[in-house]
């Protein structure tokens, strides 16, 4: 053999025996799976999704985000691994018995809302640097005596989460974007697998805007979902594939280290949002009505300089 037919023999033998060994793995996995208790089972389709681990994968730097307070860590594992964080209170303020995945399915509290608005607000960033156009929460176009499918969004005031022109190489092409982030182990989730999970809340997402968005402003439409725990829906994938694309040259890095940088970013938000869902409170806080023009007045409050 010559040299270069030596080299290129060893290098087939190495893939094949990854190949193997990487085989071996995941049967043993599989294996050692099926001697789990449900819950755990259930954690590890969650927490082994694509996307769901990136935050373990990364050097804690801080001044890029990378990073947790040391008991924001341990809580990170804990929903990690399906463990019981120590200090959660007994009951939710709602009145229910809180637990994790109560935590991170109740609206009081408006935690939902901000874990929405972090991955709308972190999406519209991405969008801003690459496209024109960029708005977050634009009202659509009204009704004018249109009829539309069933299940669609009719009302007058219906927003979207974010616009953005020349998203899919047209620089006059308008995309609509929709967030939606759920926690794969809700009641009427944690039955289903992830994968039907993303399907069905694209759907849902399809069924109420893409007609009206097609056929009244003259735009496409992109469902962006997201499981609470990390990990992306077809559409969202596909979507920040084409923007880590579009940044990769706008910043001179590697296709794939930009889709991971993006990963990263993703996960911390959604892993930040889940641990202020579990740790922060849930109760209004109430004070009495603050007067501060009859107060100076009262009061003879001075000016000093």
């Amino acid at each position: 053999l010559s040299l270069g037919e030596a080299c290129s023999l060893v290098i087939q033998k190495r893939k094949a025996s990854s190949v193997v060994r990487r085989n071996a793995q995941t049967e043993e996995t599989a294996n050692l799976k099926t001697t789990l208790p449900d819950h755990l089972q259930r954690a590890m389709d969650v927490f082994s999704d694509k996307g769901a681990s990136h935050w373990l994968t990364v050097v804690p730097v801080t001044a890029h985000g990378f990073s947790l307070p040391k008991t924001s860590f341990r809580d990170a594992l804990c929903l990690r691994y399906g463990w019981q964080p120590d200090h959660l209170p007994s009951h939710c303020s709602c009145g229910k018995a809180f637990t994790i995945d109560h935590a991170l399915s109740c609206v009081s509290g408006g935690y939902s809302v901000l874990r929405h608005n972090e991955l709308r607000d972190f999406t519209a960033t991405l969008l801003d640097e690459v496209c024109h156009d960029v708005e977050v929460e634009p009202t659509l176009v009204p009704l004018d005596g249109e009829v539309l499918a069933r299940g669609s969004n009719c009302c007058n005031e219906a927003r979207l989460d974010i616009h953005a022109r020349g998203f899919w190489g047209n620089r006059f092409s308008r995309t609509l974007f929709d967030v939606r982030v759920f926690h794969p182990n809700a009641p009427s989730s944690r039955k289903s697998s992830l994968a039907s999970q993303y399907i069905k809340h694209e759907r849902s997402k399809r069924r109420s805007y893409e007609e009206r968005v097609r056929e009244i402003e003259g735009a496409s439409f992109v469902p962006l979902v997201f499981s609470s725990a990390g990990g992306m829906g077809p559409a969202s994938t596909t979507t920040f594939k084409r923007l880590a694309d579009l940044l990769s040259g706008r910043h001179d890095l590697p296709y794939a280290a930009m889709l991971n940088w993006i990963r990263c970013r993703a996960s911390f938000a959604l892993l930040r949002s889940a641990i202020i869902s579990l740790r922060e409170s849930r109760q209004h806080f109430r004070v009495t009505q603050v007067q501060p023009a009859l107060a100076v007045s009262e009061g003879h409050v001075a000016f000093t300089r």
